[in-house]
């Protein structure tokens, strides 16, 4: 969707949920002397500035990081990786889940982006740019589709689409199903909302269906303003790695303290 831009929910509950458990993920991976893909199927831009106006302006960041990073353990994956992003680029400093890939990753490994807004594929080719990401200027699973199986074939994709386009939960299945046909060693790990509205549980239903050994891990929290719709954030992940589902529990606990 052209008129989605990430920085008015850069940081938000839903972001620290998907990129905690990404960033487990990665560690995970990296400690085998193996190289890996990385592969992004909707990457934004990868770093955003929480300070911003559009990121002001709906104030999600309030909710999530900036309430949130304090009851994480400071030696997570995910907290080194925000550390390392703050005293690069500064104190408002977000990473996206590109950064926080290539914050990770090692020479030999490989990472291909794709983003279809023009002006956010701009600011990914700037901010990825110097650590020599694959960044494709088109459709997502299009890209996904065509370069799977990948090479190096370990590794991990995330499929995180703004869900905009009321199809994605249809096609998704379908998506993941064919990719999971070329690469089925890869791990494929999608986002999606938990609305008001309930539209993820069809397309969760049949996701079970064809993955029954996938791990789905969901969170609820407060939606951010009174016009805000999103209640919870979900996690489907094909091929886990051996221990997600313990960070997933504890990441649970994290979620439902109270709030201060």
């Amino acid at each position: 969707m052209l008129g989605y831009q990430h920085i008015y929910h850069a940081g938000n509950a839903a972001d620290v949920h998907k990129h905690v458990l990404l960033c487990a993920m990665l560690d995970y991976l990296v400690r085998k002397d193996k190289p890996l893909s990385y592969i992004e199927t909707h990457a934004g831009r990868g770093l955003y500035d929480l300070r911003a106006e559009e990121a002001l302006k709906t104030g999600e960041a309030d909710q999530g990081i900036l309430r949130l990073a304090g009851r994480l353990p400071g030696d997570h994956p995910y907290m080194r990786r925000l550390s390392e992003t703050r005293a690069r680029f500064g104190p408002n400093a977000y990473p996206g889940s590109p950064l926080l890939a290539a914050l990770t990753l090692r020479d030999r490994d490989r990472m291909h982006l794709a983003e279809l807004h023009p002006r956010e594929n701009a600011a990914l080719h700037a901010a990825l740019g110097p650590w020599g990401a694959h960044i494709h200027a088109g459709d997502g699973f299009a890209m996904a589709r065509a370069i799977c199986p990948p090479t190096p074939r370990r590794g991990i994709m995330l499929v995180d689409p703004s869900y905009e386009m009321k199809d994605d939960y249809d096609l998704i299945p379908d998506v993941l199903a064919a990719i999971n046909r070329k690469w089925n060693v890869g791990i494929l790990a999608l986002w999606y909302p938990i609305l008001a509205c309930a539209a993820h549980r069809p397309m969760v239903r049949r996701l079970e269906q064809a993955f029954p050994d996938a791990l789905r891990h969901e969170v609820s929290f407060d939606a951010a303003g009174p016009t805000h719709r999103l209640r919870g954030s979900g996690m489907f992940i094909v091929n886990p790695p051996y221990g997600l589902d313990g960070q997933a529990a504890h990441l649970s606990s994290l979620f439902a303290s109270p709030t201060s």
